[in-house]
């Protein structure tokens, strides 16, 4: 019986990768190809002055919206699917509560490598910024136009609803963080039962798993048409508007994260032993999705194919990354001091070293608190607002400017997703 359960839990690893996609390299150029006319076609509607070009944007704009709801549909029962496939399938509970806490211990280690990051290059960068008196006022006048409605939750609020009073409905609400703790429990509470009842229920939501895989193959084919209309009408809105201080922001966001990005490559090709070429080139795909959706549960299907092109072990990555995309905010401390020292400029107020000390210690916790939506990490930045005497209207502001730098912050955690895989995955045997 005990060899008959082993083979059945190695088979049940093993479909883990499933059929590798033959056209999988020509669809991520495919989805470049896609950013980069969206991106062409939405600066030419943005400068021509033709009301039919302007009209463009309106009708392009639902087909991407469709497509975002489209992968969105299969993220949580693929979490979920996912995270028992793992944890049931482990050799016993011990050692997925192992594999979660050494992943939780990275992600502490590599938030904190980013806040340091950030601490020593935002306040250089932003030193020589172009701001006179009256762009200040400019500024200040739109912020309360942009100023969330919708008041962040408590902490107590959020410690308490981590244990969800019902499952399906924190499922059906998108709240992953619950969704996480109950798919997790119930994989550790699975490795206690008989090995033929553990069986069946791995069976199951292999079967759910891979039937959504199927799906989401599906899905990608349209990718590129879904890029190209997501990305078409933010450029068309855009456009010359950014200018000056807003502009050069922007710039220096863009830029530190794409360095703090880079410092993941050097971890995978000096920790990690993967070839810088070979990783650049799984994680391509994943990228071009989450510059398109600015989501990193969007991209979780791309990373689990990024992951069997680098040969992770199976049992790792399926339990590593999802884990990762729902709690894990590598590029979060970057974006919000660059953009914190930025709203500080506009309204004239010095941040000395206790304030940035304070900000340092509340973006080691925050980025496990920040909702995996669009700009979700700006809309828990209130208290540390208020703790340092910032107007709370400048978040409105960051909110308006976001959605370039969110772009540049979302391949940043999307990265960080498969290099910490891939440390984790260091030493371990290789699992189809």
């Amino acid at each position: 019986m005990a060899e008959t359960t082993t083979e059945k839990r190695e088979a049940l690893v093993a479909s883990d990768s499933g059929a590798q996609p033959q056209r999988g390299q020509r669809l991520s150029w495919l989805m470049l190809l896609g950013l980069v006319l969206g991106l062409l076609a939405g600066a030419l509607i943005e400068a021509s002055s033709s009301p039919l070009l302007q009209r463009i944007p309106v009708i392009v704009e639902p087909i991407g919206t469709l497509w975002v709801n489209a992968i969105s549909m299969t993220v949580i029962p693929l979490l979920i699917s996912l995270l028992i496939t793992a944890v049931a399938s482990s050799a016993d509970a011990g050692s997925a509560t192992r594999q979660s806490g050494r992943s939780m211990v990275l992600f502490v280690a590599m938030v904190a490598l980013s806040m340091v990051f950030a601490m020593l290059t935002a306040p250089l960068a932003l030193a020589p910024l172009p701001l006179d008196a009256s762009a200040a006022e400019s500024l200040r006048a739109s912020a309360a136009a942009a100023t969330p409605s919708t008041p962040s939750p408590s902490f107590r609020d959020w410690l308490v609803s981590i244990v969800p009073l019902n499952p399906v409905r924190a499922a059906a609400e998108g709240a992953v963080l619950p969704v996480v703790v109950f798919s997790l429990l119930f994989g550790l509470a699975a490795c206690r039962i008989s090995s033929d009842g553990r069986a069946s229920i791995v069976l199951f939501f292999v079967a759910v798993r891979d039937t959504l895989f199927v799906l989401i193959r599906g899905i990608l084919v349209v990718a590129p048409i879904g890029v190209f209309a997501l990305v078409l009408p933010l450029t068309a809105r855009l456009g010359s508007a950014f200018a000056g201080a807003i502009g050069y922001f922007i710039l220096i966001a863009c830029v530190l994260l794409s360095a703090g990005t880079g410092l993941l490559y050097l971890l995978v090709a000096v920790w990690g032993r993967v070839p810088l070429g070979r990783f650049a080139r799984a994680c391509a795909p994943a990228q071009a999705v989450a510059i398109s959706t600015r989501s990193s549960l969007a991209s979780l299907p791309a990373l689990l194919d990024s992951a069997r092109k680098i040969e992770l072990p199976a049992d790792i990555a399926g339990l590593t990354i999802p884990l990762a995309v729902s709690v894990f905010k590598y590029g979060s401390p970057v974006a919000r001091i660059t953009g914190t020292l930025f709203i500080a400029k506009v309204y004239g107020i010095e941040l000395g070293s206790a304030e940035l000390l304070t900000l340092a210690a509340a973006l080691t916790v925050l980025p496990f608190y920040s909702p995996g939506i669009p700009s979700g990490g700006l809309l828990v930045m209130t208290p540390v607002y208020m703790a340092l005497d910032l107007p709370v209207e400048g978040i409105g502001l960051l909110i308006a400017l976001d959605p370039i730098p969110d772009m540049f912050l979302t391949i940043s955690n999307v990265t960080a997703d498969l290099t910490a895989a891939t440390l984790l995955s260091r030493g371990a045997s290789p699992r189809s």
